[in-house]
């Protein structure tokens, strides 16, 4: 596997683009009118409206937030995916079109407009959108923005225009490309993804679209995601919010070449190994940008009794508001991390457990069978004030383990949602 640029233009026949079209700032009284007149407008300052294409009919599967409060983009979506195929992704940012007025007609709207624009119909579009709940979306600023945006479609540099053109309150953009050998044939995989606060996954406010151009079946490519999304975008957790516009859709339009992927084959183990470095390179993205974050947190649990028992109690840990206060204050204060295992309702024995803080300056135990050791404070701080750091707890009863990834709770955690609508 080889890592490359490009992201979700990268692999064969995909483009992508992305304007400000002013969604982000409503004008009028009913915040529903166009704001952006002029193309250096479109052209220039925060992006909010995204678009993604392929040249060809894309195999395609999708997972969804569990929240029972779903975004109206979510039900569109949903609909225009009973097929199993696509041809590209309409999303705005700025306006999270969920418990709004008109919801599920504005998003059937910004589906029309992107097939009026590309000659192709509604349904062959995945619709998303993220930002502010409850708020009526400008639907006419997205539908004027729309053909100026199909007219900025490319494949250089079009994935960076879209992935900012998805971005709330990240920092910075998150977009990832690999390369696979599969069947004698180069095979692509981009992506694209946000996510900074109410990040909690429950799939089965982030946002992420993969493509490629590997040739696969809807039944498999549908199994991989399934597969891979339990094991990356739901170990990640910033303030334990599930939104409810979380979504990640994968669309494949087989123009690599490679013999289709019909079974569960090495060609299948292939695809899945590189789609799940995919997904988890861009979990840890979302995890290191949460909201007012200054370090990414991983929680490694090792020796468990079962899988699902290490990731119930990795995420424990870095959901734990204490953990991450002590992250953020570079304090070695491991009795937070054994505190969070014990609520986390997966067994273990407590008197077996080991714990280490690590970085890229080295590693300190803490922890020993449950008790505390005498350990270097201040090591342990210089080692805890690193951008990335891991939490190593090593449970001595099994063979299994999982890791999940959070970050530090800082004050600007709360200056940020504190006037979040506002």
């Amino acid at each position: 596997m080889k890592q490359i640029s490009g992201g979700v233009t990268a692999p064969i026949g995909f483009t992508a683009g992305g304007i400000r079209c002013g969604v982000k700032k409503s004008a009028g009284a009913d915040g529903n009118q166009p704001v952006v007149s002029s193309m250096k407008d479109y052209l220039s300052g925060k992006r909010d409206l995204a678009m993604i294409l392929s040249e060809r009919e894309c195999t395609a599967a999708a997972t969804y937030t569990m929240n029972r409060v779903k975004a109206a983009p979510l039900y569109v979506t949903m609909e225009h995916l009973e097929d199993g195929v696509a041809r590209g992704v309409i999303a705005n940012s700025g306006n999270a079109n969920a418990c709004a007025p008109e919801g599920h007609e504005n998003a059937e709207k910004m589906c029309a407009a992107a097939a009026a624009a590309t000659g192709l119909k509604p349904t062959d579009f995945v619709v998303a959108s993220t930002g502010v709940i409850g708020q009526t979306l400008n639907i006419a600023a997205i539908e004027q923005g729309v053909p100026i945006l199909a007219e900025q479609m490319k494949r250089e540099g079009g994935s960076d225009d879209a992935a900012r053109a998805i971005m709330t309150t990240d920092t910075e953009k998150k977009e990832i490309a690999v390369t696979v050998p599969i069947g004698g044939s180069t095979v692509t995989i981009g992506a694209i993804a946000k996510g900074s606060g109410m990040i909690h996954p429950n799939m089965g406010t982030m946002l992420c679209f993969v493509t490629s151009d590997c040739a696969i079946s809807q039944e498999m490519l549908n199994d991989a995601l399934h597969e891979i999304v339990p094991r990356t975008f739901n170990r990640v957790t910033v303030d334990g919010d599930t939104s409810t516009n979380d979504m990640c859709v994968v669309l494949c339009n087989g123009m690599a070449g490679n013999p289709l992927i019909e079974w569960k084959d090495d060609s299948y183990t292939v695809f899945v190994r590189a789609l799940h470095f995919v997904c988890e390179e861009l979990a840890k993205a979302i995890a290191g940008d949460g909201e007012g974050a200054t370090r990414l947190v991983t929680c490694r649990v090792a020796e468990a009794r079962s899988e699902e028992s290490a990731e119930r109690l990795a995420k424990a840990v870095v959901g734990s508001p204490l953990v991450k206060a002590a992250m953020f204050g570079a304090d070695a204060n491991w009795g937070r991390v054994l505190c969070a295992m014990g609520y986390s309702k997966a067994p273990f024995r407590p008197e077996y457990v080991d714990v280490k803080f690590c970085s890229d300056l080295g590693e300190i135990l803490v922890c020993r069978h449950g008790a505390g050791v005498d350990f270097d404070e201040d090591r342990a701080k210089s080692i805890l004030s690193r951008d990335n750091v891991v939490i190593d707890v090593c449970l001595r009863e099994g063979e299994h383990e999982a890791s999940c990834w959070g970050c530090d709770l800082t004050y600007d955690y709360v200056k940020i949602n504190g006037d979040y609508r506002t």
